[in-house]
């Protein structure tokens, strides 16, 4: 995390609680990706502690995991080292404990000197999309998929958070014997993980599924992803939509994929689409041109925006069609975007009231959870001097004014937030000065 007065604040706020728990309820998180949202040291803790989990090495030393049994998984990993099996590896340890702090290292960005240690954004995402691969074997094991749905959800509402929407890859779900699920078991288990959350927690609305694949993929690739978002989304009522994830600066841009993205409209079927498009720090480039071409296509919300206010009739049009613009702080202090937050372009877009929504992208891999931590460094960062109850309080309705709710579902999810809402300001007003 790069250092400014905001992120400094912050760290003091986690070191002083872990939970960091905010004292407002911050509505939905519109802006989150399947496997990044959960702390990593859950999985460290408790799913590599797992029996039957094995672990190799890439010849660039980044962490590949999977289940399997009887013996190693099958067949051997394609260059990496053979696959040793993380029970019998930690017995052989002087030392368990730095053992699984350089697991968790190794999937998160955390690190003690940001600056020295991520000097430029190549270097900083390339090991941001390698803790996706490292993860990902954890994850998309069927009992750690489930157990990581519900962990996630109570990370999420113990941090006062109503509803999420999730950019989901849906890449194959495997048991302990190397069979594969198909990606309408994924949603289907998401499905019931959510039921099952909502039982034990009836406050929370619930969550749906924005099906995405990584911009890298050529127009013949992301035209079946299309494909398969418009099948989910005709069976499923979880699934929101589609959008393209992964950098922006090394990938496709949206009009190259313009084949793909335009073939729902001319089949007649309407696939709300929710575009990541201008997280970029430079200007006069496909990848701010892809907010454009994400206007173009209707897209429902704009993910990150970063140079929408560098592009003053795009931001007029989209602020008159009441496009939000899904703003993660965190995130982009990260990723090298911005040093200081007081510098953030979405200070101009909350200055002027254009419709913003604070999400959280992948706290998990930035050491953060939840929503609250987005929240506190948009208030202290980008809000300004002048933010106060007011600023809270319109950022966490934009989350549930701009989700995927029908109009039936947004009226119920504000009724609860209102509850809980009052019931915080009414707590604040009698609270002892």
């Amino acid at each position: 995390m790069q250092s400014s007065p905001s992120s400094l604040q912050a760290r003091k706020l986690r070191s002083r609680d872990k939970k960091c728990t905010a004292p407002h309820l911050t509505g939905a998180a519109l802006h989150i990706h399947d496997f990044g949202i959960l702390s990593m040291d859950w999985l460290v803790k408790n799913v590599t502690y797992r029996p039957h989990c094995h672990f190799c090495f890439t010849p660039r030393g980044a962490l590949q995991f999977k289940f399997a049994y009887p013996g190693p998984p099958a067949p051997p990993p394609v260059k990496c080292s053979e696959w040793i099996l993380l029970e019998k590896h930690r017995k052989g340890l002087p030392n368990i404990t730095e053992f699984d702090s350089s697991l968790l290292r190794a999937c998160t960005l955390v690190t003690e000197n940001p600056e020295a240690t991520y000097t430029n954004q190549d270097i900083v995402w390339s090991k941001f999309e390698t803790i996706f691969l490292s993860v990902s074997g954890l994850v998309h094991y069927a009992p750690v998929f489930r157990d990581y749905i519900f962990q996630s959800l109570e990370e999420f509402y113990q941090d006062n958070v109503l509803y999420l929407e999730l950019r989901v890859m849906l890449y194959l779900v495997y048991e302990l014997d190397g069979t594969t699920h198909s990606r309408e078991w994924s949603v289907r288990t998401y499905s019931e993980v959510a039921c099952m959350f909502v039982k034990k927690h009836p406050g929370f609305i619930g969550i749906k599924l924005i099906y995405s694949d990584h911009r890298s993929k050529n127009v013949s690739h992301i035209m079946k992803s299309v494909r398969v978002a418009m099948a989910l989304r005709a069976d499923f009522s979880q699934v929101a939509g589609f959008d393209l994830v992964g950098r922006e600066d090394t990938g496709h841009s949206l009009n190259d994929h313009k084949e793909a993205l335009m073939m729902p409209a001319s089949y007649g079927v309407k696939l709300p689409y929710f575009f990541h498009a201008g997280e970029t720090d430079w200007q006069g480039t496909f990848i701010d041109g892809n907010l454009l071409d994400a206007l173009i296509l209707n897209s429902t919300r704009i993910g990150h925006g970063f140079a929408l206010s560098r592009h003053p009739a795009v931001w007029a049009d989209s602020w008159r069609k009441g496009i939000p613009v899904e703003v993660c702080p965190i995130s982009n202090q990260v990723l090298k975007l911005v040093s200081d937050l007081r510098n953030h372009p979405a200070a101009v877009l909350m200055a002027t009231s254009y419709p913003v929504v604070i999400s959280s992208d992948d706290p998990g891999v930035f050491g953060a959870r939840g929503l609250s931590y987005d929240f506190y460094e948009a208030f202290m960062g980008i809000g300004g001097a002048m933010a106060d109850l007011r600023t809270l309080r319109q950022l966490a309705m934009n989350s549930i004014e701009y989700s995927a709710l029908s109009a039936k579902e947004k009226k119920a999810a504000m009724k609860t937030w209102e509850e809980s809402w009052n019931k915080f300001v009414a707590d604040l007003v009698e609270r002892p000065t």
